[in-house]
């Protein structure tokens, strides 16, 4: 871990407004996740953006954005999350997005194949399209047409768009994680 987590006490008033906003909200949407340490800092990608927040709050803005405009099914999400947490290694991100899966019914079988980087049998249309733009995405590459116009046939443009977008921000965040070699609650030295 290269930043530390941020106590709450330390932080400048603006900074602070953050914080609290971060951990209302997460309070309130993935309690069942550890993303807050004894002292009541933010793990995960938070320190990140706390340490810096002139990049770190438009960032989690627009993360923000992906969550308050949802439309997409929370199962089709979380594939898409953990295919590319699992492209990128990202530990903590992996963390929170097997429980949030497994809160949203994903299938422990399927949950942890996603996590080892493979594709899990028993997905629905929806969930297989969004593992397999994920994956290519990760990849590099320029998603497939056949696949994207399977895609727009099963979730719409807009739904679509908004598979590129949630992939392009956990992108963004798996790499933040890794940067700054932010672990998993279970892991944190």
């Amino acid at each position: 871990m290269r930043l530390e987590p941020l106590p709450p006490d330390t932080l400048g008033v603006d900074v602070r407004h953050v914080h609290d906003e971060i951990a209302n909200l997460i309070g309130r949407s993935q309690s069942q996740v550890t993303m807050i340490d004894e002292q009541g800092a933010l793990l995960g990608p938070f320190p990140p953006m706390l340490h810096y927040p002139k990049f770190g709050v438009p960032a989690l803005s627009f993360i923000r954005t992906l969550d308050i405009h949802a439309t997409l099914e929370k199962r089709v999400r979380e594939v898409a999350i953990l295919t590319i947490g699992a492209a990128f290694g990202a530990r903590f991100e992996l963390y929170a997005h097997e429980i949030m899966a497994m809160a949203f019914g994903l299938p422990a079988s399927a949950i942890a194949t996603l996590a080892a980087g493979g594709k899990p049998h028993g997905l629905n249309e929806q969930e297989t399209v969004a593992h397999d733009i994920a994956m290519a995405l990760a990849r590099g590459r320029v998603v497939p047409d056949a696949t994207y116009q399977w895609a727009v046939h099963l979730l719409g443009r807009e739904g679509v768009a908004e598979l590129f977008f949630l992939i392009g921000g956990y992108s963004f965040l798996a790499m933040i994680l890794n940067g700054f070699d932010m672990p998993a609650p279970d892991t944190i030295r």
